[in-house]
């Protein structure tokens, strides 16, 4: 099935300038939208509709094909639905290509993810519908004036406080995520036509950006996501933390003396985080391709038991499961380079760490924010730490 999302972005945003561009944890606001579309499951292209040639660039460098939009149809009046119209006849008439489906997406609601994508895919296919939304359910109690200027309730009696459980459920569109079969919407030129569902995501996904305020809220919203997808992402129960060294607990740098010594720079944080480990009783390992008496020095200090100068570090990290009698899925290992990718991918977590090589990364369950040398450990012990209180909780 050829299923195409269309994220439309103009260059001209009045409330906030340059919004569709504007920085947002680090990334162009367009950029969240277009990765989440590029991890969907269903979507075979990602297209952005913009005048915009900064708009251009940046979707072209986050993996977008972009088509130019007119100036007719680029204003503050012009619909969303001219701009997905445009898109599909320019790639009729140039590629003779028309999707099965339309994904109209939304870059102003930077949260959104490729659950909320693939789930308003699937309910259209599942209840064979024709249009398909997300919403969050909604329970506030609505008002609005008469014209005598009475305020009157639209979604309830004034007179009767139902408890919200007692209330009849209700829904609010998120305008995140919008799927259309592609014929009914030529014919309908409307985003909702024939027998149209709706794809349920949690409130905190809904967050739009129309001020600039909304900027700030996202950020802690997006850290607050983050935090959720990364304590998900580790094994429950975790048996054991495997580590390279170069590259993980140093910048991968290496400080070479006059006389052939060298010396590396780690973080103590990392150090921190290991001792709150080992006080919980989760085994730790460190494994370096690298034979070098640094390697040996610091493993020694923290305590952590250390194979170094290893050429074969999958065989290694299974001996070391087997002799401890650990479960290989409950095993989280921490790499950077080429050489961990075998460990990474027998795991139950492989995890990267921020400046990882780009193969490593996209091998990796969970890949970190904080860089080797500078905070990973920690970052990642904090997480476990974390998992293995909610896993204690739901236990009790």
């Amino acid at each position: 099935m050829k299923i195409v999302a269309i994220i439309p972005a103009r260059g001209g945003s009045k409330g906030i300038s340059r919004k569709n561009v504007r920085p947002l944890a680090g990334k162009p606001l367009i950029a969240h939208t277009i990765e989440s579309a590029r991890q969907s499951k269903n979507i075979t292209r990602v297209v952005v509709s913009t005048d915009d040639p900064e708009i251009a660039a940046v979707s072209g460098q986050y993996g977008a094909e972009v088509v130019w939009r007119p100036a007719e149809i680029s204003g503050d009046t012009a619909s969303s639905e001219a701009a997905l119209l445009h898109v599909l006849e320019h790639l009729k008439t140039a590629e003779n290509y028309q999707p099965d489906l339309i994904v109209f997406l939304q870059c102003t609601s930077p949260l959104t993810s490729l659950e909320d994508i693939d789930g308003t895919v699937k309910v259209l296919l599942d209840e064979d519908a024709d249009s398909a939304f997300t919403a969050t359910p909604f329970h506030y109690f609505l008002w609005k004036k008469s014209q005598n200027g009475e305020v009157v309730g639209i979604n309830h009696d004034k007179r009767a406080r139902p408890m919200r459980q007692e209330r009849e459920p209700q829904y609010i569109e998120t305008g995140a995520v919008y799927v259309m079969r592609t014929e009914g919407f030529l014919k309908a030129k409307h985003r909702f036509f024939g027998k149209t569902v709706m794809h349920i995501t949690p409130p905190e996904r809904r967050w739009e950006i129309d001020e600039p305020i909304d900027f700030r809220i996202a950020e802690v919203l997006m850290q607050d996501q983050r935090q959720r997808q990364n304590l998900q992402a580790l094994p429950s129960p975790i048996s054991g933390l495997v580590m390279d060294f170069d590259g993980v607990f140093t910048d991968n740098r290496v400080i070479v003396f006059q006389d052939g010594r060298e010396a590396v720079v780690c973080d103590r944080g990392d150090g921190m985080g290991l001792d709150r480990l080992k006080k919980l009783g989760v085994p730790l390992l460190v494994l370096s391709t690298e034979k070098n008496s640094v390697v040996q020095a610091r493993c020694e200090k923290l305590g952590i038991p250390c194979h170094q100068g290893i050429s074969d570090k999958i065989s290694v990290l299974k001996d070391w499961i087997k002799k401890n009698n650990l479960n290989s899925s409950g095993i989280i290992y921490v790499g950077n380079d080429v050489n961990d990718l075998p460990c990474l991918r027998y795991v139950g977590c492989g995890v990267a760490v921020g400046d990882a090589y780009p193969e490593v990364k996209a091998s990796a369950r969970l890949v970190l924010s904080a860089r080797g040398g500078k905070g990973a450990i920690r970052e990642l012990t904090e997480l476990i730490i974390q998992r293995l209180k909610e896993d204690k909780i739901c236990q009790m």
